[in-house]
């Protein structure tokens, strides 16, 4: 393999992994969020934003972890007869559909995109009674689908790798 695409592959798995490490650590401030609105709905008025807060922090863990999940081998596949090959084949097979998640999440990305500039026009705010921005949680999907695009790209260039019989 070409040296580029080694380290492509080298530093799209580097960064990916550090940033999916640091999104685990969102389930704390998701649980200091849910703690916080039951402490807060026990003792005094229920808080306007913890609802929302919490839905934006669980979808910031989700998406930034998204390619770190991708890059452990963590999401999920048909097992019925992939399990069974070879990995060469599994490699095979792969190299292919990894086009069909490539264009999926391309078109994720675009709308997303368009969404997010939209959203910073216009200064769009969430419906709900706190009315927070929504641009930042739009920028977060944004970046997280472009993480995960990143890392289908590397592991098309680790199966092209291991179809010539070479590791990465």
């Amino acid at each position: 393999m070409p040296r580029a695409a080694i380290l492509f592959v080298r530093i799209v798995e580097a960064m990916n992994y550090r940033i999916g490490r640091m999104a685990m650590y969102l389930l704390f401030l998701l649980a200091g969020v849910l703690l916080w609105s039951i402490v807060a709905k026990a003792f005094w008025q229920p808080p306007l934003w913890t609802q929302e807060m919490a839905q934006f922090t669980m979808v910031a863990y989700f998406v930034l972890g998204g390619a770190y999940s991708l890059q452990l081998g963590a999401n999920v596949r048909m097992d019925l007869l992939y399990g069974r090959w070879s990995p060469r084949r599994q490699a095979a097979v792969d190299a292919v559909t990894v086009f069909a998640m490539i264009f999926f999440l391309g078109v994720v990305l675009y709308g997303g995109i368009d969404s997010t500039i939209y959203a910073l026009e216009i200064g769009e705010r969430s419906r709900t009674v706190w009315r927070p921005y929504l641009a930042p949680i739009k920028i977060i999907i944004c970046l997280g689908t472009v993480l995960m695009i990143l890392q289908s790209i590397a592991y098309l260039i680790r199966d092209i790798a291991r179809l010539r019989g070479e590791e990465i």
